[in-house]
């Protein structure tokens, strides 16, 4: 059986940009919505684009999941880089959307709304907050530093598949109140 070494020094470089580049996109997002952008481009088709991003991220979770449960990590590494791939761009696409077009506002009444505005809450939250925890989990791995990664993986991944998964559930409660 081989040893592998894990790589500390590229491992602390590592951490340390996930955390600038976590820093970045929260400060990029709170101040989307004090940018706007006149585009030439009806970019009004995103939120359904992202949506089905946030999807393919939760279902590539899913069977990372298995991959590994079934001793696969090389598939399980595929998979997961995969994932992270569909939400970076996932969150390009919503950058984008949000400093071109007006913010929706929810149209719902009753129970529903209140459902909606706990899954929108919680998703922003736990978005907010977790993508340096799931950088590092995967720096972990990737720097061959196992045990950490297993030991972050086992509550991140719930997480981060929460957020993958309550995204597109969040698409579909609001787009029938999207004006186009």
């Amino acid at each position: 059986m081989q040893i592998i070494e894990p790589k500390l020094s590229l491992a602390k470089k590592l951490t340390t940009a996930a955390w600038i580049v976590s820093g970045v996109v929260f400060l990029l997002v709170v101040a989307m919505r004090r940018i706007s952008i006149e585009s030439s481009i009806d970019f009004t088709w995103l939120p359904g684009f992202y949506s089905i991003l946030n999807a393919l991220a939760a279902v590539t979770l899913i069977m990372a999941l298995i991959a590994i449960k079934r001793s696969n990590a090389k598939l399980h590494r595929r998979l997961t880089t995969t994932a992270l791939v569909f939400s970076a761009l996932f969150l390009v696409c919503y950058v984008l959307y949000h400093i071109t077009n007006e913010a929706t506002s929810y149209c719902g009444e009753g129970p529903i709304r209140t459902i909606y505005f706990i899954l929108l809450i919680s998703h922003i939250l736990l978005a907010a907050t977790t993508l340096p925890f799931i950088l590092v989990t995967y720096i972990r791995a990737f720097t061959n530093q196992f045990a950490l990664h297993k030991k972050m993986a086992r509550w991140v991944f719930p997480l981060w598949l929460y957020v993958a998964i309550t995204g597109p559930v969040i698409y579909l409660m609001i787009s029938p109140c999207y004006s186009h």
